[in-house]
């Protein structure tokens, strides 16, 4: 059996498809090419053996994929035993046509990356420097040079944009392209679907569920309950039940570095007090060690506390507390099968993870929740956003094929 279809964005190409013979057609393209991605290279036999259609069907549906440049044929299978006829050829999802463009805007840094159909990295542009308190338009026209390089590379490769996703550290409106708030950039109310190329319309969404849908698809071993924390002057959860994100009712679900830990502690910039993120946010924990935080905040600490630096260990284990203390809440509210650390918390791990792992044990209820560290780092939130255009193509192909401008 194939896997299941994957979710993009409830507004994105990943949507139902409608029951009738056309969309029938377009839900077994689709059972197709996440078959191929997920299994091959596999010959139309081995195809139509996993999705449960004839020989016949899956041929019409595999040349019609060929055509449109989303398959290409790799030569003939090799035999895995002795028998008669010849081997089918191997099919395997192509590597030029239509790719998924990810972006990213942090704090201080934005980021661009073009990922081919089968998953592969083909091109990338940061630029790194502080967005807080600068108006989006200026942000968003050196996101938009970046995407363009990106999608020059791309192009010399032969990969055309299949669309354009892109994680900010915020909350995202249901229409996929509204930042309602982003209290790290004091963001409100912008739509960046309106300053973006014309060409390109986004798909937007807030970081941390792209860093969760990014461990989910690309993690090694990653269960489908799990939470997942990204960070980097903000505090991030994608929650993830049954391999769908959990987003909530308006979509804001996962703002974990907003959930108080201390009721009377420090002023945080979304108004609260005593919140995650004034304990275990870079800048937090910086100045907890005494340092200014200048450059790569995250190698600072780790150089530091790699050396024996006490007062910055001190900072980590502490901010490994609050980190417990806030996680505590969501283990025992949805019982999930692991937490997993990205972001920022990945580079941190070794001196955050014994008093979170402690905190969090001690207080849940249950047995205690298994802690891992995401293998993807601060790059998750970018990698997922590309490949949520990839899912996005496998999910329709069809609908790609339809603008294909090749």
């Amino acid at each position: 059996m194939t896997a299941p279809l994957h979710e993009t964005h409830p507004s994105g190409p990943g949507r139902a498809l409608p029951d009738t013979q056309q969309g029938m057609r377009r839900r077994n393209l689709a059972r197709v090419m996440h078959t191929v991605s997920a299994e091959g290279p596999l010959s139309r036999a081995a195809v139509a053996s996993r999705i449960g259609l004839t020989r016949a069907a899956v041929s019409t549906l595999v040349d019609e994929l060929i055509r449109t440049g989303l398959l290409e044929e790799l030569g003939p299978e090799r035999p895995v035993r002795v028998g008669r006829g010849r081997p089918g050829s191997a099919l395997a999802v192509s590597e030029r046509g239509p790719a998924g463009l990810g972006a990213e805007i942090g704090v201080d840094h934005l980021a661009v990356c073009a990922v081919d159909l089968r998953g592969r990295l083909r091109a990338r542009a940061v630029r790194h420097g502080s967005n807080r308190g600068r108006s989006p338009a200026p942000v968003i026209e050196e996101l938009t040079r970046l995407v363009r390089r990106v999608v020059a590379e791309a192009d010399e490769e032969g990969l055309w944009p299949a669309g354009l996703a892109v994680a900010v550290p915020g909350l995202v409106a249901g229409d996929a392209r509204t930042v309602v708030r982003a209290p790290n950039l004091d963001w409100e109310d912008i739509d960046l679907g309106a300053l973006l190329p014309a060409e390109l319309p986004p798909t937007v969404d807030n970081e941390a569920n792209f860093g969760a849908l990014a461990e989910l698809w690309l993690g090694e071993g990653t269960p489908r309950d799990f939470l997942h924390v990204s960070a980097e002057i903000g505090i991030g959860a994608g929650v993830v039940v049954d391999g769908r994100l959990l987003r909530g009712t308006r979509g804001f679900a996962g703002e974990l570095g907003h959930v108080p830990v201390r009721p009377d502690g420090p002023r945080c910039a979304c108004g609260g007090r005593g919140c995650l993120e004034q304990y275990a946010g870079e800048e937090a924990v910086l100045r907890a060690a005494g340092l200014e935080p200048d450059g790569d905040r995250v190698g600072l600490l780790a150089a530091r506390a790699t050396d024996g630096d006490e007062n910055v260990r001190r900072a980590l284990s502490d901010a490994g507390e609050a980190l417990g203390v806030a996680l505590t809440g969501a283990v025992n509210l949805l019982d999930p099968e692991s937490v997993v650390l990205g972001g920022a918390l990945a580079g941190l791990a070794p001196w955050l993870l014994p008093s979170l792992r402690s905190e969090l044990a001690r207080r849940t209820a249950g047995p205690a929740c298994p802690v891992s560290v995401s293998r993807l780092g601060s790059e998750g939130p970018l990698l997922g956003a590309a490949h949520s255009v990839v899912r996005a193509v496998l999910d329709d192909p069809a609908a790609v094929a339809e603008r294909d401008p090749g």
